[in-house]
């Protein structure tokens, strides 16, 4: 009886407008992890995030929004900052229409309506951007310069892979992912084999280590104690994304001296693995020209760069910002 009243109360308008967002639900991917109440947290801010059917983790635009530093007095304030003419030129085709055209799922618990949010790729790449027009564009106003400090703050937090582990932590979905889910991570990753060798260590990330460790720097050696390679899986690979180095260490063994046929970083993958590996090196060296000692530079690397499983909530402390 009650919904029958509540049926005769509704204009024919309201009815089919109901209608139709039923129907559209059923065609429309499911959130099948996460809740509007369980929500990565980012400093101060917190984003609601999702596994969707198929995998996809997606987070709500308006907690991009606020992580950015935007406000949510409307959800068009990321929008209006992307279209400036000082940063659009950075943003590119591809993620413009990426942010134009939001993932459209429905949430748990929320009868079914329909809502909007984005792939977790986004946060990051819109970052980089960002990052992008504050190196090539001086004339920056003050606003837009805030905003870009925030953009390195979050791109220090998270790596373009890890923010796939983050969500997956806060939504429970790690518990449950499948072996061929963590596979394709890995794959995109790395390299079925080896390629020709390049320089992607700089060796600034070598002196620091020597620095806060100690011992004398000698730009002109190639040698380094043992112990480097142990400190470099511990601060990069085991950091870099979830099973990475597990997986390095099976495809590049050590042979019966002990030796390896080339270095870890030869098999990462050009479009995925060399390019966070570069956006962290960057990242960690900051870090480490901001400490004093290893155990301050070891400490502000756990914190903002744990390695999987031992942290769920990452937090930026206002007096840490570099």
């Amino acid at each position: 009886m009650g919904g029958d009243a509540r049926k005769n109360a509704l204009s024919p308008e309201q009815r089919s407008e109901i209608a139709k967002t039923a129907a559209e639900s059923r065609w429309l991917p499911k959130a099948i992890y996460g809740t509007p109440e369980k929500k990565l947290r980012i400093g101060e801010r917190e984003l609601e995030c999702y596994v969707l059917e198929g995998g996809r983790r997606v987070l709500s635009g308006r907690g991009m929004q606020e992580a950015l530093g935007l406000g949510q007095a409307h959800g068009g304030l990321l929008k209006d900052f992307l279209d400036n003419e000082n940063i659009k030129p950075f943003i590119g085709n591809e993620l413009a229409m990426e942010f134009l055209n939001p993932v459209r799922f429905v949430r748990p618990g929320r009868g079914g309506i329909p809502a909007l949010a984005y792939d977790a790729m986004i946060l990051p790449r819109i970052c980089d951007a960002v990052l992008e027009a504050r190196k090539q564009n001086k004339k920056l106003g003050k606003r837009q310069a805030e905003i870009a400090e925030q953009c390195e703050i979050i791109t220090r937090v998270l790596a373009k892979v890890g923010i796939i582990a983050l969500v997956d932590e806060v939504t429970g979905y790690q518990e449950v992912r499948n072996k061929e889910a963590l596979q394709a991570l890995l794959d995109a990753f790395l390299q079925k084999e080896f390629a020709a060798w390049a320089k992607r260590f700089p060796d600034e990330f070598y002196r620091e280590i020597f620095r806060l460790r100690g011992w004398e720097w000698n730009r002109l050696s190639v040698k380094r104690p043992m112990l480097v390679g142990k400190l470099t899986n511990d601060v990069v690979y085991e950091r870099l994304a979830p099973g990475v180095l597990t997986e390095l260490e099976n495809r590049n063994p050590k042979d019966e001296r002990g030796k390896r046929k080339s270095t870890h970083h030869q098999w990462l993958t050009e479009d995925v693995g060399h390019p966070a590996l570069a956006q962290h090196l960057h990242a960690i060296i900051g870090l480490m020209r901001a400490s004093s000692t290893w155990k301050q530079f070891h400490d502000m690397l756990n914190r903002a760069f744990p390695k999987k499983g031992e942290v769920m909530q990452l937090e930026l402390i206002e007096n840490e910002r570099m």
